[in-house]
């Protein structure tokens, strides 16, 4: 390793010799950690406010301090900011330049508080801003998805289990399954908003801090619900940031399902929906090809957020308290995880409410497959029959039509009743395909007027967030 000689750092005092220039590149964070500029300036400002409360800073640093940070943003905002290396991170990077601005009372600022408790602190913020625009698109898919299937409360698809065939519902019921799971997602990711809005600012290296800060003053002024309650704690958890990660691996495998889901639905074989030009591209040697690819591409990237989930679980795994410089591995996974979410809940709230079913496809796919088999089974079962028996006359029926090529609802009555002699006529009402579905009349059922009345409930939970 060379032994370059670097600027002077803000901790330089306990050292003889420089750091080396390779070290100074690799244990820098500032290349990925300054996009938390903004939230370091507002730890910086409430941190400064509560000092000048306790009598630490005089009223005219307080405004030394506010002003100089109003430049070092608008500068950052501006672009014309100076990222240094050697000053390591988002922190130091700010703090240097502040002290520049103001001379010595920039070098006040950092009484009662270590760079331990105020990375705590910047990437809490980050985060609950970055959640507060998850839910925002999270909330908006969810108004896609539901209004989609408010238009399509009676078209008719089939329902699969194991890919097959299995019995027809209504393409609104089978969206507003996709939205049940997007609430349990909303939910998981307010919960885990709330679990991390405690500051741990104060919290200083490990042990707190001599001086007499007001840590509620901060706490309230940066819009947290509470002060964290033990300062080892504070400054070495990372608990947020692997639920949030957690959150986000299942939303993405949500997101995942539906992409594999909108894929089958696209091809040729299936041919149920059209997605917009715009969400797909062609081929550069097959002239006739619509690739769907923002679904494949979402339905890709669950790898990359499950491996960040990993990553965050295996950095914790180990460590003893309280903060260690493994921690500084913790940005990077979370905060391409926070991209990751955001582009694909963007495309797929863009995407959804634009996709045009095909609805003469989807009804004759339902048609065919002996989607109303159970129907049947549940309408020998009304006649007197155990549903043992109903099913196995049921299965000697299917047997005939795979044989003869005819649906159920194909069949003349004379057929049907050779099978069992007390079927009647009205068996036609239950073989229909909205005989079928119109019969599941319950919470939760693939009746229309249920599906219409899912949409209503659904709507009204969108509405009080």
């Amino acid at each position: 390793m060379s032994n370059d000689k670097d600027t002077s750092k803000l901790w330089g005092g306990r050292f003889n010799e420089p750091t080396d220039s390779f070290v100074q590149r690799y244990t820098a964070s500032v290349t990925f950690d300054q996009r938390m500029a903004a939230e370091d300036i507002a730890g910086s400002r409430a941190h400064a406010s509560m000092l000048a409360s306790a009598g630490v800073l005089s009223a005219e640093e307080l405004q030394q301090i506010q002003d100089g940070l109003d430049q070092v943003a608008a500068e950052i905002e501006a672009g014309e900011f100076q990222w240094s290396i050697e000053l390591e991170d988002v922190h130091m990077n700010i703090e240097a330049r502040l002290t520049e601005l103001i001379g010595i009372t920039g070098k006040k600022l950092h009484t009662g508080r270590s760079r331990n408790d105020q990375v705590a602190t910047d990437i809490r913020l980050y985060l609950r801003g970055a959640i507060d625009r998850i839910a925002e698109e999270l909330t908006r898919l969810q108004r896609g998805t539901i209004g989609l299937a408010a238009d399509n409360t009676a078209t008719i698809m089939p329902g699969f289990t194991h890919l097959q065939t299995a019995q027809p519902v209504s393409f609104g019921h089978h969206l507003l399954a996709w939205n049940e799971m997007l609430e349990r997602d909303y939910g998981r990711l307010m919960d885990c908003r709330a679990r991390m809005n405690q500051s741990p600012l104060g919290a200083a290296a490990l042990a707190g801090t001599t001086y007499p800060i007001d840590r509620a003053q901060t706490a309230a002024s940066l819009g947290f619900d509470k002060p964290t309650e033990n300062s080892l704690d504070s400054v070495s958890d990372r608990d947020f940031a692997i639920e949030f990660c957690s959150f986000a691996s299942l939303l993405m495998t949500h997101l995942s399902r539906m992409s594999e889901e909108l894929v089958i639905w696209t091809s040729a074989q299936f041919n149920f929906i059209e997605l917009p030009d715009r969400f797909c591209t062609g081929s550069s040697i097959m002239p006739q090809k619509k690739n769907p690819d923002v679904p494949e591409l979402v339905r890709g990237k669950v790898g990359r957020v499950n491996g960040h989930l990993i990553s965050l679980l295996t950095l914790m795994k180990s460590q003893p308290l309280a903060y260690n410089k493994d921690n500084q591995e913790d940005k990077e996974p979370l905060f391409d995880t926070i991209d990751t979410v955001l582009d694909s809940l963007r495309a797929f709230a863009d995407m959804v409410p634009a996709i045009k079913p095909r609805e003469a496809n989807m009804r004759e796919a339902a048609r065919s497959g002996f989607s109303t088999a159970t129907d049947l089974a549940d309408y020998l079962v009304g006649l007197g029959l155990p549903f043992r028996d109903a099913h196995e006359v049921v299965g000697k029926a299917v047997a005939h039509g795979v044989e003869s090529g005819l649906d159920l609802a194909e069949m003349d009555l004379a057929t049907l009743q050779g099978f069992c002699a007390d079927i009647g006529e009205d068996v036609f009402d239950v073989l229909t395909l909205e005989g079928s579905i119109g019969a599941r009349d319950h919470l939760g059922g693939t009746a229309p007027t249920q599906v219409a009345a899912a949409t209503v409930r659904a709507n009204a939970l969108l509405d009080q967030r």
